[in-house]
């Protein structure tokens, strides 16, 4: 029995990594995402600690150069939490455009394979209309030779 042969195959392989590629690209970009997120919610959680530890300082005699390298401890994480959300915002960016990307390589991976399946149905037709006709041949053949004898 022949086999269905869809031509563009190559083609449909190559959209097929080409739509993989850009998923993996997003899974890295998500990894990046949730790294920052947690460097981000680490520096949040210091930044808190540190004020409430100065708060319990502030009773009794107070030291001046403490309180200042305590305020520049602070400033720094307020910084570096800054840094990170500049960070957190270019990661989101990038995660547009490559989900952009992704719509894209999966509709036009999926236009290839509807086509293929659109031929295999036409294959499959065809494969039907030919056993058929064969058939009815046979009944022919079959009904002339009983006529024969």
């Amino acid at each position: 029995m022949p086999q269905f042969v869809f031509t563009l195959q190559p083609l449909l392989d190559m959209r097929l990594r080409q739509e993989q590629q850009v998923q993996r690209a997003l899974a890295q970009v998500n990894v990046q995402r949730v790294q920052i997120e947690q460097k981000l919610r680490r520096q949040q959680q210091i930044i808190t600690a540190d004020k409430d530890g100065l708060r319990g300082r502030l009773v009794g005699v107070l030291d001046t150069d403490e309180l200042r390298g305590h305020a520049s401890a602070t400033v720094q994480g307020i910084r570096a939490a800054q840094q990170s959300a500049v960070e957190l915002a270019g990661v989101h960016k990038r995660l547009q455009a490559i989900r952009a990307a992704l719509i894209e390589a999966t509709r036009a991976r999926r236009a290839i394979e509807l086509l293929r399946n659109r031929r295999l149905q036409q294959w499959k037709n065809a494969q039907n209309r030919a056993e058929t006709a064969a058939m009815d041949e046979l009944a022919v053949i079959a009904a002339a030779r009983q006529e024969h004898w």
